[in-house]
């Protein structure tokens, strides 16, 4: 049996790990003056995901932060086969790591109920103490990137200790497109498959879970043959 690379995974939470962007659910049903404007305005790179994001969640007044989250937490729908994913993940030593791009409000609760370490979950912060909601950057961008991301996944992945191993990205959206560029493989679908596509890097699509155990089995398997 050869031997090969462990894999870490980079596992993006909103229309990927749930069925729908979550911020964009939020907007719709609040619907404050102007949020579709920022959205074009980050989809077609004019301004940065941090700025982008923050001023959206900026349009909503912090006294509506129990109808936020409860919104937030009853309407996100989780896509089939995670659960059988996390398991995957467990069974062969896959180092699982949740990047988000959303908001702990509504990261957190959701994925409270699945086995998976919080300090495995890097998401952004919010703040309600003031009129209008604020959004805390955590894991904003290191001296190498300058994309202004706000929840900056290629920093996450420099952070750690990852020459060992084979780094798969799993994700849909303008937030993953860039740790997507530092992968060795992208899982995606959506606006970020168009992008991996139209960059040449190496990506399959999915649309399950179930979809991403059969990639990870052809990676585990092609890697485990006899050179």
């Amino acid at each position: 049996m050869g031997s090969f690379k462990k894999i870490v995974i980079f596992c993006d939470f909103d229309g990927t790990i749930t069925k729908n962007d979550n911020i964009i659910n939020i907007m719709k049903y609040f619907n404050p003056p102007g949020w579709e404007r920022v959205k074009n305005d980050i989809l077609a790179q004019r301004i940065s995901v941090r700025e982008g994001v923050g001023r959206m969640f900026s349009l909503l007044p912090s006294s509506f932060r129990k109808e936020i989250i409860d919104y937030a937490i009853e309407q996100a729908e989780i896509r089939p086969g995670f659960n059988e994913f996390i398991q995957y993940c467990q069974d062969n030593n896959i180092r699982l790591l949740i990047t988000s791009g959303g908001i702990d409000f509504f990261v957190l609760p959701i994925l409270s109920s699945y086995p998976i370490p919080k300090y495995d979950i890097y998401c952004n912060a919010s703040d309600f103490n003031d009129k209008q909601i604020k959004i805390l950057w955590p894991f904003s961008c290191d001296s190498n990137c300058n994309k202004d991301c706000g929840m900056c996944k290629p920093t996450i992945l420099r952070s750690l200790s990852t020459n060992d191993y084979m780094k798969v990205v799993i994700g849909d959206s303008i937030t993953d497109l860039a740790i997507a560029e530092l992968a060795e493989l992208v899982i995606a679908r959506d606006f970020l498959l168009e992008k991996c596509k139209e960059q040449s890097l190496p990506c399959k699509e999915f649309e399950s879970f179930f979809d991403v155990i059969k990639i990870l089995n052809q990676i585990t398997n092609k890697c485990g043959e006899d050179p």
